[in-house]
């Protein structure tokens, strides 16, 4: 059984093994992160063409005598105020990749920290209110770059204890995705988060899906 200390406490944390004692795997991770990455562009970039431009019905002079190149119209695209030539228009980013996958390359980001021991545990029960000092201390040892916190949905208090903090990044175990565990140079987790990471990468979580929706059937 894997372990991941708790910060500022001689305790730690123990791990699920099918989680974060996968093997890793480069190119499924990065195929991940990719798609993940896609997900979060708008893709709202827009531009007109010279048949969506106002004006410019008319020929802005005649077609010949005028010594000028013929022109048909103010408003194609070499004309200031013309339209755009192959320009952006709305679309979508979004590269699927299989749940089989996605689970797997979660899995495979988890222990990678797991096995750098760049993962620590967190005693969100310690912090009775919001303290950005007591979170400073505990992360002063610990951090070597970049900080992803992820905690439980009722450990609000910790959030605001760490969200202050210069290059920490906190987000809740329901968002986290694969991109962010990879891009954090260190992972600190509460057990409820562990416990939610331990259940989003679980194998057996298909399974149990799936029996629910059979039972609400």
């Amino acid at each position: 059984m894997a372990e991941a200390p708790i910060l500022g406490s001689d305790k730690t944390l123990t791990l699920d093994d099918d989680v974060f004692g996968a093997k890793f795997n480069g190119p499924l991770v990065h195929e991940t992160v990719l798609a993940e990455l896609a997900a979060r562009r708008q893709g709202t970039a827009s531009t007109r063409t010279r048949g969506m431009v106002r004006g410019g019905g008319a020929k802005p002079w005649r077609q010949k005598g005028t010594g000028r190149a013929r022109q048909g119209t103010i408003r194609a695209p070499q004309w200031t105020g013309g339209g755009v030539v192959f320009g952006p228009s709305p679309r979508h980013y979004t590269v699927k990749v299989n749940r089989k996958a996605r689970r797997a390359a979660f899995r495979a980001a988890l222990s990678l920290h797991a096995e750098r021991s760049s993962l620590f545990g967190l005693d969100a029960g310690g912090f009775d209110a919001p303290s950005t000092k007591q979170a400073a201390g505990l992360l002063e040892d610990r951090r070597g770059g970049s900080v992803l916190l992820v905690l439980g949905s009722e450990e609000a208090a910790v959030a605001k204890s760490f969200r202050n903090l210069s290059r920490v990044n906190v987000l809740p175990a329901e968002a986290v995705g694969v991109a962010d565990i990879v891009s954090a140079a260190t992972l600190v987790a509460s057990q409820a988060a562990i416990d939610a990471l331990t259940v989003r990468g679980s194998k057996r979580e298909r399974e149990r899906e799936h029996a629910a929706k059979e039972a609400s059937a």
